[in-house]
């Protein structure tokens, strides 16, 4: 009886599909904000600094510069405010936390871009 309940509950609720992503990649986080009345779809467009937690805590960090300011976000991966998440490109590096992206500008802060075979 339990399995017919889990069944049931799983097909009710929706999970969204969002691509793999990981640390370097270019992201484009489109999220609800809700402004008195209104709701409204932006985007968030950035590289990911880093994916942390397991299970339903897990959170990942987008940082992009805006108007030369580093600005970092961090979203929680199964947040409803999250509409939808695009991969733009993805990164090559060497590690899985991107923390020396704040200290640098310019050239240096550029992350290669993976080349698809």
């Amino acid at each position: 009886m339990n399995a017919a309940v889990q069944f049931v509950h799983d097909q009710l609720t929706t999970k969204k599909q969002f691509p793999k992503f990981k640390a370097g990649d270019n992201v484009t986080v489109n999220y609800k904000i809700i402004e008195g009345g209104k709701e409204r779809i932006q985007g968030f467009r950035g590289d990911v600094v880093k994916i942390q937690g397991e299970g339903a805590t897990t959170t990942f960090t987008v940082r992009k510069i805006s108007d030369s300011i580093g600005v970092e976000r961090v979203f929680p991966f199964f947040s409803p405010n999250i509409d939808a998440i695009i991969l733009n490109k993805v990164g090559k590096v060497r590690r899985s936390k991107l923390y020396y992206l704040r200290e640098r500008s310019g050239k240096s802060a550029r992350i290669k871009e993976k080349r698809m075979k």
